[in-house]
């Protein structure tokens, strides 16, 4: 087997803009470096330091028109955030949270909980699982689940650390439990990835327009898109890096 690395992302605030990347450094027991760095608490969350699950936060399962939010982490450290609807906005997460909450409101639903405070993740990042992880997705699965469908399917639905290609439909869970070479980093696959609502947003236009984790449960009885894994060696990993069992 030998895939391809075809995209890079990461999501510096959880739920809230995509950022894509060139090339980045994988530390060994560490998320993506700047990903689901910063997370925006809600009012109906309790005020808890430390992980917490995503319900606590503005995410697009709730708020379909955060797909369409795109990211850049400035050289300063600043965030960047662009949105068709909104004006652009560059803000320091360690002191302006107060400038994402004003931003985000007018795309954030109504009827939710409102926006309360931006919180700093741990050090495993904020990521659904808790874990200090990278989450992989395969295009020629997510083709396959396009076509049951009978639409095109955007990646950026599924929010991604990794994207491989030049693989069969769903050869990636197969890997569970096996290390992958990818550039000089290696990363063991550690588990499949359940999906929920969030997959029903279109990062275009924020509408829901699809229901992946319905096709997959009517295709296979499940709703796993994709796996995470562990960075088991530091390493440097860039887009179009071959992708090779360790």
């Amino acid at each position: 087997m030998t895939a391809r690395l075809a995209q890079i992302w990461r999501h510096p605030v959880k739920g809230i803009g995509r950022e894509p990347l060139d090339a980045v450094t994988l530390n060994a027991d560490a998320p993506m470096p700047g990903d689901r760095a910063w997370a925006f608490q809600h009012e109906g969350a309790p005020d808890e330091p430390g992980w917490q699950p995503r319900r606590n936060f503005l995410v697009v399962a709730n708020g379909p028109k955060l797909a369409q939010v795109t990211a850049k982490t400035e050289e300063t450290g600043r965030i960047a955030l662009s949105h068709p609807d909104r004006p652009a906005l560059s803000f320091a997460p360690e002191t302006e949270g107060a400038a994402l909450a004003e931003w985000v409101r007018p795309v954030w639903p109504e009827t939710a909980p409102a926006p309360r405070a931006l919180v700093k993740a741990p050090p495993q990042g904020m990521g659904d699982n808790g874990a200090a992880e990278v989450s992989i997705l395969s295009l020629a699965s997510l083709r396959d689940l396009s076509e049951r469908i009978g639409k095109p399917l955007e990646i950026e639905r599924f929010r991604g650390n990794l994207v491989l290609d030049d693989l069969a439909p769903w050869q990636e869970f197969d890997w569970c439990g096996t290390t992958l070479r990818i550039g000089s980093a290696l990363l063991e696959v550690t588990g499949r990835i359940e999906r929920c609502r969030a997959t029903e947003a279109n990062p275009v236009t924020g509408e829901r327009d699809a229901e992946p984790v319905r096709a997959l449960y009517g295709a296979f009885r499940h709703r796993d898109f994709g796996v995470y894994a562990r960075v088991v060696q530091t390493g440097m990993i860039a887009v179009g890096n071959e992708v090779s069992p360790a």
